[in-house]
């Protein structure tokens, strides 16, 4: 039977782990996502979970130490932030290419520098096209549900490709918030044990991740983009399965009170609850159109989906919190842009940078660039992006 108990959303992230019963943990502590490993070094030392807990002298070798573990057949599990991301990067690539289903979450933080430890999105966004499935959580029960999910996505056959979980660096990864736990009896009905359909066995030699030469090496790169474009309807599938089992349902892009919009907000991450309460004063309040899209997943990137919640909608406001730089500036709005381009009909789409290196994203600064989006559509303003709460 579920319980209901407050904890720190980290190590409600460490449970979920524990009750996915994983087989091997790279450990490497860097802030903000340190209690999370820490807690399962604990699990471990305790012997309340059965599994190699392997600390690690980088990032680099926990990311190297995960390929290896998963090539063997093993249920893998490890977490970074920011510069740890950073210091993967080379093997990041590596693991999607060879279709090996590891688990991270990703505690967002900023990217160095100047020297920051706090939140923002531009670690997620330097590695967005290395080819894992990413998917965001708002709040700690969505961080526990969605990590426990993701080790099903990931290992689904149709799919074998690895989930970076995205929690927002100290907004959620340090705070105390109400969970409803699952039991091990009900995670177990949910999550099958591991079945790997390819595995690193000396009884049965195979080789993984031999040289691709000209004549291959384009096939094998179309093949993995396939892999992970057709990943969502597993995706989908999965979330479906635990809100009939669980009564918690996921969508791959959420609404929040968009029936009449004329004009939609779209956030990514733990913002997303501030956003809504901005959305109901201007709704309730001030008598104004809006509504709010909640992007859950970002790769692979859920086009139809968005399509469709947005038809009828003159303006879309799209918040980063990532610059491009030099570049359109804002990462998802320029994917969403892109996305939008060849629809009849599409709406006006108003890039937004925010809450860089912990700024607050605040009501009022919702509220603004709601206004600030419908004069930019009624001007038709060509722009790139606009910062917001920047000081000039």
């Amino acid at each position: 039977m579920a319980k209901k108990i407050g904890i720190e959303v980290s190590l409600a992230i460490s449970e979920a782990v524990k009750l996915a019963d994983v087989d091997a943990i790279a450990a490497y502590p860097i802030t903000p996502q340190t209690h999370i490993v820490e807690h399962l070094s604990e699990l471990v030392a305790d012997g309340d979970l059965n599994a190699e807990f392997i600390p690690v002298e980088s990032e680099h070798s926990a990311m190297s130490v995960c390929a290896g573990t998963s090539a063997a057949g093993a249920r893998t599990y490890t977490a970074t932030s920011s510069q740890g991301l950073a210091l993967m990067n080379e093997i990041l690539f590596i693991i999607p290419a060879l279709r090996l289903p590891v688990v991270m979450t990703l505690a967002n933080r900023s990217l160095s520098g100047p020297i920051s430890i706090w939140n923002d999105h531009s670690d997620l966004m330097s590695v967005r096209d290395t080819g894992w499935i990413s998917i965001f959580a708002e709040n700690g029960q969505e961080a526990f549900d969605l990590t426990l999910q993701s080790f099903k996505i990931a290992e689904d056959h149709r799919v074998m490709l690895p989930i970076n979980v995205n929690i927002d660096g100290f907004t959620l990864s340090h705070v105390i918030e109400p969970h409803e736990f699952l039991s091990q009896e009900e995670v177990d009905s949910f999550l099958p044990p591991y079945d790997p359909p390819l595995q690193l066995n000396p009884d049965k030699p195979v080789s993984m991740g031999m040289v691709g030469i000209p004549e291959i090496y384009f096939e094998a790169k179309k093949a993995q983009d396939v892999a992970l474009i057709e990943s969502k309807a597993v995706i989908k599938e999965v979330f479906q399965e635990f809100g009939e089992k669980f009564g918690r349902t996921y969508n791959v892009i959420e609404s929040y009170r968009a029936e009449d919009a004329e004009t939609l907000l779209l956030t990514m991450g733990s913002i997303g609850e501030t956003a809504m309460e901005a959305i109901d004063i201007m709704k309730d309040e001030q008598g104004k159109k809006v509504g709010l899209l909640r992007l859950r997943l970002w790769r692979p990137f859920p086009v139809d989906e968005l399509r469709e919640l947005v038809k009828g909608i003159k303006t879309l406001a799209v918040i980063d919190r990532a610059v491009s730089f030099g570049g359109t500036g804002a990462p998802v709005g320029g994917e969403i842009r892109s996305a939008l381009y060849s629809t009849e009909d599409r709406p006006y789409v108003a890039s937004f940078i925010a809450g860089l290196g912990g700024r607050d994203v605040t009501i009022k600064d919702f509220m603004d660039m709601v206004n600030l989006a419908e004069k930019m559509e009624t001007e038709q303003e060509v722009h790139e992006y606009k910062m917001i709460g920047v000081r000039e």
